[in-house]
């Protein structure tokens, strides 16, 4: 499909009506209703589900970093579950040793994700396809053991890890320590989302796509695709690692053997490939598969949640191959044929 193409498409699904309202419409309705409902809902449930859809808000963030990086940029990752580490780690490491607020700890541990994506990004650029994986695999698996070693222990716990207090509402506001914190992570997860569309639908985002693309169009054109990948590198970590943060502060503990290979870096790649990796509300559908499917399959069997797993995730991968949001896409332009869209008059 040539540009031009693409242009008129899409700008006729935007000025498209559905029951006499635009698709635009529809967009901001669904995003006001979506916000209205996030709000309402640590009303509505226990601590514990609260707690719940904390960390899927918390993943969500993770897998908008995993999208931009492999879904538009088209690297691999294996070891995102490194970044996740050291952006919870900075968070428990300020607040307990240095007493810095749980705030403040969440730019900082962006940041410092952020240099070092980049810095990694830098060699890693000459890898391509497998041998990148296999770049970030050593570091997903590297991680943890680098957080038990007895030169840094004093500052990581060793193998007891690091222990949080949960913060309270601040100001005197009617809420207990579990509503509070969904609400900040909420108030983060929609900065982060908002500033990803930002990138993605500005010149480095463009950059970013054209490089998976056409690689060698895109550096003939004056784009510095070595640079543009560490960026993109460095940047994707800097989601994971205040991700990090959030869930460390939520959890209230952090310990080497939670950001194991297993336990972080292939579920993330997972996630991001269900819920719909060319997408951004993919990694909100991805989020919610990532936590609550496992729980699924282990109340399925006891005996082998993990082969219940694996079905569950053949069985999206046959249906949805293009993720959830792919075929919430597919779905939504079934309906606009079926009940005889046309575009609206300007």
């Amino acid at each position: 499909m040539s540009m031009d193409t693409l242009a008129r498409t899409n700008a006729t699904s935007m000025t498209s009506t559905h029951f006499g309202i635009s698709a635009t419409s529809w967009k901001r309705f669904g995003f006001a209703a979506l916000i209205v409902l996030a709000v309402a809902l640590p009303f509505l449930f226990t601590n514990y589900r609260v707690f719940q859809l904390t960390l899927v808000l918390v993943y969500a963030v993770v897998l908008v970093g995993m999208n931009i990086l492999t879904g538009f940029n088209g690297q691999i990752s294996l070891g995102h579950g490194a970044f996740y580490a050291i952006g919870a780690y900075t968070a428990a490491i300020l607040m307990s040793q240095f007493d810095v607020p749980y705030w403040v700890t969440i730019p900082l541990a962006g940041a410092i994700c952020l240099v070092v994506g980049f810095l990694f990004g830098l060699p890693a650029t000459r890898l391509e396809g497998l041998y990148l994986a296999l770049a970030t695999f050593a570091l997903g698996v590297a991680t943890p053991q680098i957080l038990k070693y007895k030169g840094i222990e004093e500052w990581t716990g060793g193998v007891q890890g690091i222990v949080i207090i949960k913060p309270d509402a601040p100001f005197g506001l009617p809420l207990n320590a579990d509503q509070w914190l969904y609400f900040f992570v909420l108030f983060i997860t929609v900065i982060m989302f908002f500033l990803a569309w930002n990138i993605l639908r500005g010149r480095i985002g463009r950059a970013i796509v054209a490089i998976r693309d056409q690689p060698i169009a895109a550096q003939a054109m004056g784009i510095n695709t070595a640079i543009y990948k560490s960026l993109t590198f460095g940047i994707s970590a800097m989601f994971t690692g205040v991700a990090g943060a959030l869930g460390a502060i939520a959890v209230q503990f952090v310990g080497p053997d939670s950001f194991n290979f297993a336990a972080t870096s292939i579920p993330f790649l997972f996630a991001a490939v269900v819920g719909g990796i060319f997408s951004l509300s993919g990694a909100i559908y991805g989020a919610f598969f990532l936590l609550f499917v496992p729980n699924i399959a282990e109340q399925l069997s006891k005996a082998a949640p993990g082969a219940v797993f694996g079905v569950f995730l053949i069985a999206f991968m046959f249906v949805m191959p293009a993720g959830i949001a792919g075929f919430i896409r597919y779905a939504w332009a079934w309906v606009q044929r079926r009940t005889g869209a046309s575009p609206a008059e300007s």
